[in-house]
């Protein structure tokens, strides 16, 4: 299937969604907001987030609300946090997992290129705080590339989370502007491998966007170079522009196309895929384990 760049770029009726509401989403909501927390579902106004709670899944967001980075596509604020951590994110997360009463949580960060470790011993109390109080919980991590220093990956994969993520987010060319100058298409597809040769128990994960001006060669190429690395899992979802100063949508895909994309990618070899125009890189996460469950794996 060839893509046509020529499509108009105003939002189409298959990206409208309800906003949450019911009685699971009513009382999480309230009970978070009584001890003081909150998800990246929310603050992200994910237009998955009933889906997805309703299913006991959810993400939260550490090491603060301040990425050292500047990608083009994300909305989180950009600065310079100087080296803070908050202590209480890790009892902070544990709490919401039991408040929610999660099956299983996406744990995911900001860059933190101001700590020295890259925020790797954080993330990694995070994770194993979780596994102490709620060993039922499955924990995936959507993390930084710690710079692509070795000692700091291993640090985080000694956690032992389910599935590590680590998002490409785009395909090669596009890498700059698309993404930060300090990330790069090499990285990632290092940071991938590396955790698989290492950690081979663990699956691996990663995400692209589509509609910033890519071929649809260029995604099959991407697709290609994850499976070089054996990565597990991608998730193949719709950019949208947060504001006005991030980049603009070149094109909207269409639902065939993302089931053409979802063919494709099963096709070259991943173990999971989902795809579709509000598809992120968190959607319905817990999916994974009801398809290993479904395969017949002791978890």
């Amino acid at each position: 299937m060839a893509v046509e760049n020529s499509i108009s770029t105003q939002k189409p009726s298959w990206l409208k969604v309800k906003l949450p509401k019911g009685g699971d989403y009513n009382d999480i909501k309230s009970k978070l907001r009584q001890k003081g927390l909150f998800t990246v579902c929310e603050e992200a106004r994910c237009p998955n987030l009933s889906e997805c709670w309703a299913s006991r899944t959810a993400t939260v967001m550490i090491l603060g609300d301040t990425c050292t980075r500047a990608c083009k596509f994300c909305h989180v604020k950009t600065g310079n946090p100087k080296g803070f951590i908050n202590p209480d994110e890790i009892q902070n997360t544990s709490e919401m997992v039991g408040t929610m009463n999660l099956n299983y949580l996406v744990v995911t960060s900001v860059d933190r290129d101001d700590l020295s470790d890259f925020g790797s011993s954080h993330f990694a109390s995070v994770v194993e705080k979780i596994h102490q109080d709620h060993p039922k919980v499955k924990v995936e991590v959507l993390i930084p590339d710690f710079n692509g220093i070795e000692e700091h990956m291993h640090t985080l994969a000694k956690s032992n989370p389910f599935v590590i993520a680590q998002n490409m987010e785009t395909v090669k060319r596009l890498t700059h502007p698309v993404r930060d100058r300090r990330a790069s298409y090499e990285t990632t597809l290092n940071c991938l491998s590396f955790y698989k040769k290492h950690y081979p128990q663990i699956a691996t994960k990663t995400s692209l966007m589509v509609g910033l001006g890519e071929t649809w060669q260029e995604i099959q190429e991407t697709l290609e170079d994850l499976r070089k690395v054996d990565c597990d899992i991608v998730t193949i979802g719709q950019y949208q522009q947060p504001t006005r100063r991030h980049l603009s949508v070149e094109r909207f895909y269409t639902p065939d196309e993302f089931s053409e994309l979802k063919r494709m990618a099963y096709k070259l070899g991943f173990k999971f895929v989902a795809s579709g125009p509000l598809v992120r890189s968190s959607y319905k996460a817990g999916d994974y384990l009801n398809y290993l469950k479904a395969q017949g794996h002791e978890l």
